[in-house]
């Protein structure tokens, strides 16, 4: 017989799931209703406007393409609006943090929790600074005994992996966190991020309940994981427990300005989208929290079974995983009232664009989950969807311009056609109604633009003026912040379009870890931009040839294609961002208060301190003993022979005679990394190994002729 507090509690849990699907049905449908009434007037307003009224293939195509971008625009409106509307009343009452108080949420025992962070040549300081301060975070809440560390590398390079193992060493040695912080790195690296913490899930999972995943680049405070934790122990039923990560630490303009939006117009964005999702909402992958048994049991990702791009292992795994606890009839909840959790923007467009060629080709593989895996959720299809159109809205806006272009080039060079029909009896007169266009470009940008001045005023009533530096300050941000917008989509626009093709015609892409300091080069710059470049100047050309009020009408999108590489590099530079941080523009929260936890991450402990790569840890006794004490030594047989062959090579010419994965092999061996130690110890000074050995000693520069 089932105790009674299971029986109260599974009672309270079903009553609570019927309460938030009801409201959740409520709130979809509501949301429906209105993107659809507005996208069905919006496409009246344009089927009058063009001159044969649809009559044609070429009208109809554009009224199609026109109504998919209304809708899409609209449904963000809608969620903004949502979102002010319910910051207004306080939060939503179905959310996680509203369905108990505070007393009772802190009386909450915690359990085992595992903070994740995978890396794959990232920045070593940067990633464990950060670790360094959720660490010491959490050691403030009094409750670190109840979390472990995992640092899961999935680096190739042999000088990034050595320094990554010297860097946690020193780490444990500074927090004193031994037993509590673990690095482990992957031989084998299959299916990405996923796969690495898979690896982590076969050997440690069954000792956790939960696990908590971070980027290379998150921050999370140690308060905010506690609370994760806690409601979880409340919640059974939730699998996934998403926070809404804001951008912070940004340097560059770019990043500046990113930073500045995600924290002005982001939490509008974030309560509206959870109050639609409520427990059914999308896991992003990082600066969350799961319930480690059914993860386990549910969200293994099988390879697609399909052609080209449907074909193998699938690269954005988090709305999959998402996905696949609701069918097994667990909740996943977004929940916006979680503080300080933070992830960091890439520092220019170049960047942001390279990160973006992969997520395009991992969103649109959900094409083929959404359509064809079966028992899922409505609201995880429309999960895929809403990541599908976030990339695919690129070509059909790209569509739309040509289709415009199309049309207006036959109204101009080709004679009216009166008779687009054979069988009409009455020819068709085109017509021109610029108010009623005027209309709806006005109605268009208001969609576009309402939402920024709503984060405004969301910052007036909360009281958060101050922190984006003064009324006047926060105005002049938002007008900089709309011109740069505007002038990034275009360019957005044309990348996204390429990715998104490559991505249907699968041309494989080399899966890197991202740059987050580098400063965008001229040389770079033109040469990546310069196809849009082209494309624009040209498409300006003919619009001014053909009709100058059609390029009139062209310069909004052709101006920042054809002056992308400036754009690039003026944005990306540090010291513009730097110079408007100075003067109270584009000011964030953490910067005008300041913040202990991005305070502790900027002074990383590791700050100073070189790290060792392949030649470091051969020489060096103590990098030597610390490899040596992680490595595993090949038993005899051919592996130890060949091994034993490439110590042998790497002592007489020296380890610029390995290639990378030579130096890797030599390294992962304690055997061959002790025998060489031993004997560049002993070779003569004016070896390649002597003058390595000098430098290290001495510091003093290998001559030029030395490989090393």
């Amino acid at each position: 017989m089932m105790p009674a507090a299971v029986e109260t509690g599974t009672a309270d849990a079903v009553a609570s799931r019927r309460r938030w699907r009801t409201a959740a049905w409520l709130r979809r449908s509501c949301l429906l209703v209105l993107v659809i009434g507005q996208t069905l007037l919006a496409s009246w307003f344009m089927l009058s406007i063009l001159p044969y009224n649809g009559g044609n293939a070429v009208e109809i195509g554009m009224l199609g393409l026109f109504a998919l971008l209304f809708a899409w625009i609209s449904f963000g409106f809608w969620i903004a609006v949502a979102g002010f509307v319910l910051r207004r009343l306080g939060g939503d009452r179905q959310s996680l943090l509203q369905q108990q108080d505070a007393a009772t949420l802190a009386a909450t025992p915690l359990a085992r929790t595992a903070i994740l962070m995978p890396i794959y040549h990232e920045p070593i300081e940067r990633s464990l600074g950060g670790l360094s301060a959720v660490y010491r975070s959490l050691e403030r809440t009094g409750q670190l005994e109840h979390f472990d560390f995992f640092i899961l590398s999935d680096s190739r390079e042999p000088d990034t992996w050595l320094r990554e193992q010297a860097a946690w060493a020193q780490l444990v040695d500074k927090l004193g966190a031994a037993g509590r912080l673990f690095y482990r790195r992957r031989k084998l690296n299959l299916n990405y991020k996923s796969g690495n913490v898979g690896d982590f899930l076969r050997r440690w999972g069954r000792d956790y309940d939960y696990m908590v995943v971070l980027d290379a680049d998150s921050l999370m405070g140690g308060d905010t994981l506690v609370t994760m934790v806690q409601l979880m122990q409340r919640h059974r039923m939730v699998g996934i427990l998403q926070t809404s990560p804001q951008l912070l630490n940004g340097r560059s303009l770019f990043a500046r300005i990113q930073q500045f939006s995600s924290q002005l117009y982001g939490p509008l964005f974030t309560t509206g989208l959870a109050a639609v999702q409520l427990g059914e909402a999308a896991f992003w992958g990082h600066n969350a929290i799961l319930r480690i048994k059914p993860f386990m049991a549910h969200c293994g990702l099988r390879k697609l079974p399909g052609w080209g791009l449907f074909r193998g292992p699938i690269m954005s795994h988090d709305f999959v995983e998402a996905a696949y606890l609701g069918r097994a009839g667990h909740e996943v909840w977004l929940e916006p009232g979680l503080q300080d959790s933070w992830e960091e923007s890439p520092p220019s467009l170049v960047d942001e664009l390279t990160r973006d060629q992969r997520w395009v080709k991992g969103n649109m593989q959900h094409l083929w989950l959404m359509l064809g895996s079966r028992r899922l959720r409505f609201a995880h299809r429309m999960a895929f969807l809403n990541g599908i159109m976030s990339y695919l809205a690129s070509p059909l806006w790209l569509a739309f311009l040509v289709l415009t272009t199309i049309a207006t080039t036959r109204m101009v060079l080709w004679p009216i056609n009166y008779f687009p029909d054979p069988h009409q009896l009455f020819p068709l007169w085109p017509q021109w109604q610029p108010l009623r266009a005027a209309t709806l470009v006005g109605c268009t940008l208001g969609l576009l633009f309402l939402p920024k001045f709503l984060g405004l005023a969301d910052a007036a009533l909360t009281q958060r003026v101050r922190a984006f530096g003064g009324f006047f300050r926060l105005l002049g941000s938002v007008l900089l912040e709309i011109v740069v917008s505007a002038m990034l989509a275009p360019i957005r626009m044309l990348s996204h379009s390429r990715y998104v093709t490559a991505a249907l015609f699968n041309i494989k892409l080399r899966w890197a870890g991202q740059n987050r300091t580098s400063e965008t080069g001229w040389v770079e710059a033109l040469v990546y931009q310069a196809p849009g470049s082209i494309l624009g100047l040209a498409w300006a050309l003919f619009a001014l040839w053909l009709k100058p009020m059609f390029f009139y009408w062209s310069l909004p999108v052709a101006l920042p294609l054809i002056f992308a590489a400036p754009i690039s590099v003026i944005l990306s530079r540090v010291q513009l961002g730097q110079r408007l941080r100075r003067r109270g523009w584009l000011m964030t929260a953490e910067e005008a208060y300041g913040s202990k936890l991005l305070e502790e991450m900027m002074r990383s402990p590791l700050e100073g301190i070189q790290q060792p790569g392949f030649c470091e840890s051969v020489i060096h006794p103590r990098h030597n003993r610390l490899q040596v004490a992680l490595a595993r030594a090949a038993p005899a047989g051919p592996r130890r022979q060949r091994l034993d062959a490439l110590a042998q090579r790497c002592l007489e010419q020296g380890p610029g005679a390995l290639d990378r994965t030579e130096q890797s092999l030599l390294a992962q061996d304690a055997e061959a990394m002790a025998w060489l130690h031993h004997q560049v110890w002993r070779v003569a000074p004016g070896t390649v190994w002597g003058r390595l050995l000098r430098r290290e000693i001495t510091r003093q520069p290998v001559p030029r002729r030395t490989v090393s």
